[in-house]
């Protein structure tokens, strides 16, 4: 998503500054976490890293000059002294680790200096995991590693413990409504995908989504249905929302949807309305904001809530959405 000293310094000013510190003063960690969110840059932070250490013309002695052949080969995925682990299908594996375990005792081919990149590493198997431990307990001097993961609650504590850690926030809204729009993405429709991924490519892939566009209109009438009966919203149930959203994941998305229609009837009522994100949907749904308080608001957003954690508990996702829908449609005509 983004590959510039400048871009990164937008997105990870804090992550930035300390990697930059890191070189300035030649104290590398031998090994780093980067953690945080899909399309944060954890990535591209990883690859200026590695020019960092690699670059032959660095400017201000640190910049990588993205033209020697250390940064073109970097850039392109070859140079012979960088090595990149990614999961084989679901896990990262011990064979895997094992292979980087036989290139930590060589000699660097072209400097002294190596560097080891493990993409996904809460995917690595406790085998795995446990025979990285080894290198991350004894580095060899100039060996580096950088271990990126979307999810560090899934690692091992003793892996943590030897590695500097940096979190990479997300990026923010604005930021990413202007990134999408500048990629072709409808300015209607960047708001809301910017409340959903911090990911370019899955914003993409979200604004071109059929199943994604009608998902957004059925949760849009459901809510109107809401402020009807209850009785037509049970129905509606079966009739519409069953039949699209199956999958566990698919009803996960559209409770996703569900709440930010009540973030934006709160964003309504006090005053916020350019930080709402059913831009196309706003005149449909601002007329319902002031016909239900703002405490009733925050309740039925609570609940929302509630029923994204049963989702993910297992609970029957039928029983889930008749709970949910007799819950929110309770008392929404209140003022």
């Amino acid at each position: 998503m983004v590959n510039t000293w400048e871009e990164i310094q937008k997105i990870q000013p804090v992550v930035l500054k300390m990697i930059k510190n890191s070189l300035e003063t030649k104290r590398i960690a031998h090994a780093y976490l980067f953690e945080g969110m899909r399309g944060t840059g954890k990535r591209e932070m990883a690859m200026l890293l590695a020019k960092g250490l690699f670059c032959l013309s660095p400017q201000d002695e640190v910049i990588p000059c993205e033209n020697c052949i250390n940064c073109k080969r970097i850039n392109h995925g070859n140079h012979p002294d960088i090595h990149i682990v990614e999961p084989d299908g679901l896990s990262i594996k011990k064979q895997q680790i094992g292979e980087l375990q036989k290139e930590f005792s060589k000699t660097g081919l072209e400097t002294n200096q190596k560097l080891y990149m493990i993409y996904h590493a809460d995917r690595m198997t406790v085998n795995a995991a446990n025979s990285l431990l080894k290198f991350l307990e004894e580095p060899h001097p100039q060996t580096y590693a950088i271990l990126i993961t979307e999810q560090q609650q899934r690692m091992l504590p003793t892996i943590l413990s030897r590695c500097q850690i940096l979190s990479f926030k997300p990026l923010s809204t604005q930021y990413f409504i202007e990134k999408q729009i500048a990629m072709g993405i409808k300015s209607e429709k960047a708001p809301l995908i910017a409340e959903l991924t911090n990911n370019l490519d899955e914003a993409s892939e979200l604004s071109n989504n059929e199943w994604f566009a009608q998902a957004q209109k059925i949760v849009v009438k459901l809510y109107e249905v809401l402020m009807k009966s209850s009785l037509e919203a049970l129905v509606f149930l079966q009739e519409e929302w069953y039949p699209h959203f199956k999958e566990k994941e698919q009803i996960d998305r559209g409770l996703d949807l569900l709440l930010l229609i009540y973030k934006d009837l709160l964003y309504i009522q006090i005053g916020k309305q350019e930080q709402t994100v059913y831009v196309s949907e706003a005149p449909k749904i601002g007329q319902y904001a002031f016909k239900i308080s703002g405490r009733r608001l925050a309740a039925q957003m609570t609940t929302i809530l509630e029923a994204k954690r049963k989702l993910q508990a297992n609970m029957n996702t039928q029983l889930l959405m008749e709970e949910l829908v007799l819950s929110l449609q309770e008392g929404s005509s209140n003022v």
